[in-house]
């Protein structure tokens, strides 16, 4: 059982401190009836947290981690041990990232239960699973190599494509919508449904106003900023304005007193403390960026701009898609200008209106 020390570290409160790390796969209460159970990955990311919610005659399961053996022991255990051999009622999972959804399709076959998930974020975990095994499409390569990829950086992207199905087990043919605002009953409490976006198309978050929790996944996360990133799927999408619009809505939306349990790092309170720090990170990110762009650039250039350290290896496309995330913002507030050279690279650079008007 993790013990309660409180932990403060620049404005939040972590009542099982900001360092907790439970073993993998084994449960804690949180609160009546809700479970916390933290998930190994090999990754940099080497964790997820899951959530086990008790329900009429078995168990809500919220997010699931990734298709790997682990994972799928992990939860042998669970349903055999702790779960009481109760069935799985209903598998709810926040967004459609791998580590989210990854074995939603095998426990929703396994209990033959429904898989509830926002329509967009099952469409398009849907779309993209259906990419495996294709080869990178001439869009997606026309789109990094405007964002200044040399021919060793695309190669590699194109080895690497079509990753993401792999990480999922095949999602069910049917699913039950969350709608934002909506609310649900899980055990003999009603939970209500608030979607954002910016991180994923339809990210659901789980408010509990009797316990006062709220799962975030990966909307709100304590110790690291979520990505927001542009993909060859959507080019001229602008997911950081999403993002701060969300985040702000949020902060409207939910009393600051509430448990905030993420999908990563552990459980903290100043949920309004948080969001106004990553909300004010991006205003600055987005400040710098343009300071930067005095001079025309690329896209991989402007990294020094917002990245402590230089992007290398699997880290290269999320900064990318971070990079055009902050670019295309810039871009649809007219704060810069984007030009295409003879070989297709995008050079941003300030607006001279706008810095006229400065």
């Amino acid at each position: 059982m993790l013990e309660h020390i409180p932990e403060q570290y620049r404005g939040l409160t972590y009542p099982f401190t900001r360092g907790a790390n439970p073993a993998p796969g084994e449960p804690h209460k949180i609160a009546e009836g809700v479970y916390w159970v933290r998930f190994a990955m090999p990754m940099s990311l080497d964790h997820i947290n899951l959530w086990l919610l008790e329900d009429a005659g078995g168990w809500t399961v919220v997010d699931t981690c990734l298709n790997i053996p682990d994972a799928r022991d992990t939860w042998e255990q669970l349903f055999s041990g702790f779960m009481q051999g109760k069935p799985v009622t209903r598998v709810i999972c926040t967004h459609m990232h791998p580590d989210h959804v990854g074995l939603a399709g095998w426990i929703t076959e396994r209990f033959d239960c429904d898989l509830w998930m926002p329509r967009e974020e099952f469409l398009m975990c849907r779309a993209m699973k259906a990419d495996t095994g294709r080869e990178a499409p001439e869009v997606a390569i026309r789109f990094y190599r405007a964002a200044g990829y040399d021919d060793t950086q695309l190669d590699r992207y194109r080895q690497k494509f079509g990753n993401f199905g792999r990480a999922i087990a095949p999602l069910p043919d049917s699913f039950r919508r969350l709608v934002d605002r909506e609310t649900i009953t899980i055990g003999d409490r009603y939970w209500q449904v608030i979607i954002g976006s910016g991180h994923s198309p339809e990210h659901a978050t789980l408010y509990c106003p009797a316990l006062k929790l709220l799962i975030s996944g990966d909307q709100v996360l304590p110790r690291i900023t979520p990505n927001v990133s542009v993909f060859p799927t959507e080019p001229e999408g602008d997911p950081l304005n999403e993002w701060l619009r969300s985040s702000a809505r949020l902060r409207e939306i939910l009393p600051d007193d509430l448990l905030v349990l993420p999908a990563h790092e552990a459980p903290f309170y100043g949920l309004h403390v948080r969001l106004n720090q990553l909300i004010e990170g991006h205003k600055n990110d987005l400040s710098s960026l343009f300071d930067y762009l005095e001079q025309p650039r690329r896209a991989i250039d402007c990294f020094p701009a917002l990245f402590h350290r230089k992007p290398e290896g699997d880290s290269l496309g999320f900064a990318t898609g971070e990079t055009l995330a902050h670019l295309n913002c810039l871009l649809g507030r007219r704060g810069i200008t984007r030009n295409t050279d003879a070989q297709g690279v995008h050079w941003y650079q300030q607006n001279p209106a706008t810095v006229d008007n400065d």
